[in-house]
C-alpha cells in the first residue's frame, strides 16, 4: 500500500459539489472513478475541502492510499488522461500514512471574486459573482476587521450544530479592487458549513451601504445567522490553497486581531 497527496483543481459549474453522491456528478465521485480505473480496484478519498455545488477550486487537496505500482512521476499524466475535462490533478507526491488532507491541514485560503459593474459578463458568469451596485471597499474593509482573529462565527454558518465548536481563527481578510472586480481573500484554519459565502454576502451587503460596519460586532455576538447577510452565489467562490503545518486546536474564546491585518491596498495592477 502507497499513500498520496494530490492537488487538485476543477471548475465546479456543472459539478454537484466535492463530496460523492449516488449518481450525481462530484469532484470526488470523478477522482475515484478515474483512481478505480487506473489502480484496478476500490479507493476512498479524503478532500481538504467540501466545497458546496457551482464552487471552483485552484488548489483543493485529496489524499488516499492504493496498491499500485505507477510510477509517482506518471499518477497525475495517468489520472488526468481518464478524468473528465473540468477535474484536473496538477501534482501527486507520496505521503506518510498519517497524512490525512483534511484533519492535517493548518489553514485554508478562499478567494470570492464580485464582478461590480452593472453590464453582465458572458465569460466571467461562471466565475463571479455579478454586484450591479457599486461596492465601497473601504467600507467592506472597514467590517472585515471586525471578522478577524479567533472568535465564534456561529451567525456565519448555514446548518450549524449547537453541539459543536464554532470557533475559528481568520487569519487574514483581504479585500481590494481591481478594474471592474473586487477580490475578497480569507484565510482560516478551518470554515463553518456556508461560513465564506455568507462573509461575502454580508460584505456586499456593507459595500452597498444595506448595512454598516460598526454593525458586524453585534452580527457575531448574536451567534444567529438571520442576522447576517445572505449567502453570496457559489460561482463567484474559489479554494485557493490548503496549508499544511501545526494544526491549531479550535478555541472557546476568541480575540480580535489587529486592524492592519485585514486591510488590503487598492491596486490597478494586482493580478486575480
Amino acid at each position: 500500500m502507497r499513500y498520496f497527496k494530490a492537488i487538485v483543481e476543477y471548475d465546479g459549474t456543472e459539478l454537484s459539489g466535492f463530496q460523492w453522491q449516488h449518481d450525481i456528478r462530484t469532484v470526488q465521485g470523478e477522482l475515484e472513478k478515474a483512481l478505480a480505473i487506473r489502480t484496478e480496484q476500490t479507493v476512498r478519498l479524503t478532500g481538504a475541502g467540501r466545497t458546496d455545488a457551482g464552487v471552483h477550486a485552484l488548489g483543493q487537496v485529496v489524499s488516499f492510499g492504493a496498491e499500485t505500482r505507477i510510477p509517482l512521476d506518471r499518477m497525475a499524466l495517468a489520472l488526468n488522461h481518464t478524468l473528465p475535462s473540468d477535474v484536473s490533478i496538477r501534482e501527486v507526491t507520496e505521503v506518510g500514512a498519517e497524512f490525512n488532507a483534511r484533519f492535517s491541514a493548518s489553514s485554508r485560503i478562499y478567494s470570492y471574486l464580485i464582478l461590480n459593474r452593472r453590464i453582465p459578463s458572458a465569460v466571467w458568469r461562471r466565475y463571479s459573482a455579478l454586484c450591479l451596485e457599486p461596492l465601497q471597499v473601504e467600507r467592506m474593509r472597514a467590517a472585515a476587521i471586525e471578522m478577524m482573529g479567533e472568535q465564534d462565527f456561529a451567525a456565519f454558518a448555514n446548518n450549524y450544530d449547537p453541539n459543536k465548536v464554532s470557533m475559528r481563527n481568520v487569519m487574514r481578510l483581504n479585500i481590494r479592487r481591481h478594474h471592474d472586480f473586487v477580490v475578497i481573500r480569507i484565510e482560516a484554519n478551518a470554515f463553518l458549513r456556508g461560513m465564506v459565502r455568507c462573509i461575502a454576502g454580508t460584505l456586499m451587503d456593507v459595500g452597498t451601504g444595506k448595512r454598516s460596519p460598526e454593525g458586524i460586532r453585534a452580527i457575531i455576538d448574536s451567534r444567529d445567522r438571520r442576522q447576517a447577510g445572505p449567502s453570496a452565489p457559489p460561482q463567484g467562490l474559489c479554494l485557493l490553497r490548503v496549508r499544511y503545518g501545526a494544526r491549531k486546536e479550535y478555541a472557546r474564546q476568541g480575540m480580535v486581531a489587529e486592524p492592519e491585518t485585514a486591510l488590503g491596498e487598492e491596486t490597478t495592477g494586482e493580478k486575480l
